[in-house]
């Protein structure tokens, strides 16, 4: 049952990836075809030809790893503040954090434009990495992670004579490898898809990342399909994998505690 509900899940993408190989002639005909006629593997070729696919990859790949690095930075280290400090007001702002999961993008878009504006970053790298670097979500996984390490350990390392920033790079961040490596993936994903902002602070096109640039192909007078699929399925392979050899952490981030 399992594997059969399995097969209607990925026919979907089994379908966009055999278009993917098609050419137009395949793409129109009725009844459709699941296999193309002709294996088209100058798709792929054309996609580097005819568009600037390279350039668009290449902001893709530079946006999403600033921002994970970026958002790892400032979540963990709020994170090690909520978990472990204990300090006036400390549970309402982490509670006024977590509300912040409640507020849609599409609510405060205006408001982050024009600050992002106001500092000069529209049409620049930071205006897209920038404002979604702290992410309430990844603050709450590595906050209950932190919780689970033992403060004792933190205690010892102030007895030896441990600064906070040592403790928090030597002894915290390796405990918390699998919730940071957890969080580290969903910042992937979601820097990789994502399209709303980058369109919005992204006017010219030598910014424009993977996502914004399929949409506006999809958008010209006569669109070509087949190099519009090739460019999609390219698009998910970097993900794919990252998916695929990253799935045990994701595992052992929201299984496993702190200390076996």
């Amino acid at each position: 049952f399992l594997l059969g509900l399995t097969f209607v899940v990925l026919g979907p993408v089994i379908w966009f990836v055999l278009s993917s190989f098609k050419d137009l002639t395949d793409l129109g005909a009725r009844p459709p075809k699941l296999f193309p006629s002709h294996w088209s593997f100058e798709n792929y070729t054309q996609a580097f030809q005819m568009y600037n696919y390279k350039r668009y990859f290449l902001n893709s790949v530079f946006v999403t790893v600033v921002a994970t690095l970026l958002t790892l930075t400032i979540n963990s280290m709020a994170a090690y503040a909520f978990a472990k400090y204990n300090f006036s007001g400390r549970d309402g702002l982490f509670v006024l954090t977590l509300a912040m999961i409640m507020i849609p993008l599409q609510v405060i878009l205006i408001p982050i434009y024009l600050v992002v504006s106001s500092f000069g970053l529209v049409n620049t790298y930071w205006g897209m990495i920038i404002p979604a670097a702290a992410t309430p979500t990844g603050v709450f996984i590595i906050r209950q992670y932190m919780l689970t390490i033992p403060d004792e350990l933190i205690e010892s390392a102030r007895i030896d004579g441990a600064g906070e920033f040592r403790i928090f790079s030597r002894i915290m961040l390796p405990l918390a490898r699998p919730a940071l490596a957890v969080v580290a993936i969903f910042s992937i994903l979601w820097r990789w898809n994502d399209f709303i902002w980058p369109l919005l602070i992204a006017q010219k096109e030598e910014l424009y990342t993977l996502p914004v640039a399929l949409a506006l192909l999809n958008g010209q007078l006569v669109v070509p399909y087949n190099i519009v699929l090739a460019m999609s399925v390219m698009s998910i392979i970097p993900v794919l994998f990252m998916f695929v050899f990253m799935q045990r952490q994701i595992i052992q981030g929201i299984a496993q505690t702190g200390m076996k």
